[in-house]
């Protein structure tokens, strides 16, 4: 019965993409774009839970419309690590609406997760999130997002991060810069209790991550390196590491 739920909203997504494409090609100045991507990991770590500790590849599409954007993401295992090489280990379908509080530096986001595992083998092996979020047009950009879990977790889990950002043009349309991000997270209760067994709230993972983006056109190049940690020494006893470091690539294309 969910997997039928995650198609239908799956379907939805696509339709809202194709209805908002087909207005804004009817608008004196477009107001569609897209996004495809696909990028190569040396491990899959997803707040500081190491989920695939061997390599993926992970394609995502996306577009955007009148301040909404539907998106699909999916992981592939690349090696047996978990006994599900080349299969589509989860498959994440989103929808989110940004704006900003009329002309001030504050932004604002909504939206919905819908995460499936289809290697789990299992017609429940899904679960979905709502968030809100809040971020500064400010130096180091910092922002604030909420997640909620309306199906197979009793609980929430809050991120706070700052990012920054440099370019460089080398040739008319070519440039080079530096990514840098870091964020930190604290669990309730039940979002520790579900994931990790620890019935108290507790602060999770905290991940940075350094990146350098070649952007050629529309199409950039961005080699990073990553790295994540449970501040809780209680939840990192329960994994296999507390921290992890792993290396990822990603190739995009805007249009």
């Amino acid at each position: 019965m969910k997997l039928k739920r995650m198609g239908r909203l799956g379907l939805g997504i696509m339709i809202l993409i194709f209805v908002t494409g087909s207005i804004a090609a009817a608008q004196d100045e477009p107001v569609f774009s897209a996004d495809i991507s696909v990028d190569y990991a040396s491990m899959y770590v997803w707040r500081g839970i190491p989920v695939n500790r061997e390599s993926v590849m992970q394609p995502a599409v996306a577009g955007s419309a009148y301040g909404f954007t539907g998106s699909i993401w999916a992981n592939i295992d690349m090696t047996d690590f978990a006994g599900t090489a080349g299969e589509f280990s989860e498959i994440d379908y989103a929808l989110d609406y940004s704006g900003s509080v009329g002309d001030s530096v504050v932004g604002y986001s909504v939206g919905v997760i819908h995460y499936i595992f289809p290697t789990l083998g299992a017609t429940d092996a899904s679960t979905t999130e709502i968030y809100g979020g809040l971020s500064f047009d400010v130096p180091l950009s910092p922002f604030i997002t909420w997640y909620g879990d309306v199906n197979a977790i009793d609980g929430s889990y809050v991120q706070f991060g700052v990012g920054h950002s440099l370019e460089t043009e080398i040739a008319p349309d070519y440039s080079v810069g530096l990514d840098l991000s870091a964020s930190f997270a604290f669990g309730s209760s039940g979002y520790n209790n579900g994931y990790f067994g620890i019935d108290e709230a507790k602060w999770n993972d905290f991940t940075f991550g350094i990146g350098v983006p070649f952007n050629l056109k529309h199409v950039s190049l961005t080699p990073s390196f990553n790295m994540s940690a449970m501040m809780s020494e209680e939840i990192g006893d329960t994994l296999s590491e507390r921290a992890n470091y792993w290396f990822a690539l990603s190739l995009a294309k805007s249009f």
